[in-house]
């Protein structure tokens, strides 16, 4: 069931739980979260970066293959297709290709042009239904060739920004995309709190969810974070199942090199790592 991701933010934050987005790179991908959502009877977020719409011949084609998907499955949870990191022309084609939800990604500019962006885009998303998640600070690492320090969000920014009306806010509280590495201090849950406590009942979001310690991830959802995104952990399972499938010969077994089943070991990988996640986030049985 497609729909914006409004409800399923206010549901979140209410119930202090997070609904998680897995970001989707093919048809496996797609149908893996579908079908463990439904199964966990949990709302998901389906996020598409511009890079992978790209690599799936363009936002159009990737919103027609959900909706068919979400159809044909019989899919009765909330769904929301979501522009993950958008750029402000990036943001318009998801909103004519038919995107529930954008992400407007204005972290890497000038304050005064992230908040003029934001406001613009703030009410065109209302006038159409859909909801927006917008940014401050940065995310570490790299996402569709963006680099990130990984600088903490500044609270009286979030606060500026989340007065807007937007319906989530992701604001870099030291998380980093990709493979955390070795001395990775940690989440700053002292910058978590004053963003909290300046933004009130925001549903904030947590970029980088692949790396970080359960216990972590538990803490800023009690905090206030109401959406945790995964993506490299679902990459890094599907390559292991892959390789493991490769590896014993059994692509070389009658038919074993025919796609839908040298890709299958990763796809039922997929499903379970989205279902072990949606169970540390606590949106099992919340749809």
């Amino acid at each position: 069931m497609l729909v914006s991701a409004k409800e399923m933010m206010q549901k979140a934050a209410a119930g202090h739980y997070a609904v998680g987005q897995f970001n989707i790179n093919n048809l496996e991908w797609t149908k893996a979260i579908l079908l463990t959502a439904e199964e966990c009877k949990s709302p998901v977020i389906l996020g598409v970066s511009e890079g992978a719409g790209k690599y799936m011949c363009g936002f159009e084609t990737v919103a027609a293959m959900v909706a068919a998907m979400d159809k044909s499955l019989g899919i009765t949870v909330p769904v929301a297709l979501h522009l993950d990191h958008g750029t402000y022309e990036g943001c318009y084609k998801c909103i004519k290709a038919g995107f529930t939800s954008i992400m407007f990604d204005g972290s890497s500019l000038e304050f005064s042009d992230n908040l003029a962006k934001t406001t613009e885009l703030v009410h065109v998303a209302n006038q159409l239904g859909l909801s927006l998640e917008a940014e401050v600070g940065s995310i570490g690492g790299e996402e569709d060739g963006v680099v990130g320090m990984g600088e903490c969000a500044d609270p009286n920014e979030c606060k500026t920004i989340a007065d807007l009306g937007v319906t989530m806010l992701a604001a870099g509280i030291g998380n980093i995309h990709g493979v955390y590495p070795e001395n990775w201090p940690g989440l700053s849950f002292e910058t978590l709190s004053s963003i909290k406590a300046a933004v009130g009942d925001m549903p904030l979001v947590l970029h980088g969810g692949t790396g970080i310690p359960d216990e972590q991830v538990k803490k800023a959802i009690d905090m206030g974070v109401a959406k945790v995104n995964v993506n490299t952990e679902c990459q890094l399972v599907f390559r292991d199942a892959t390789r493991a499938y490769v590896e014993a010969g059994k692509d070389k077994v009658g038919k074993g090199f025919d796609p839908r089943k040298l890709l299958a070991p990763g796809f039922e990988a997929i499903k379970v790592k989205v279902k072990e996640k949606m169970e540390l986030f606590g949106s099992v049985g919340k749809a």
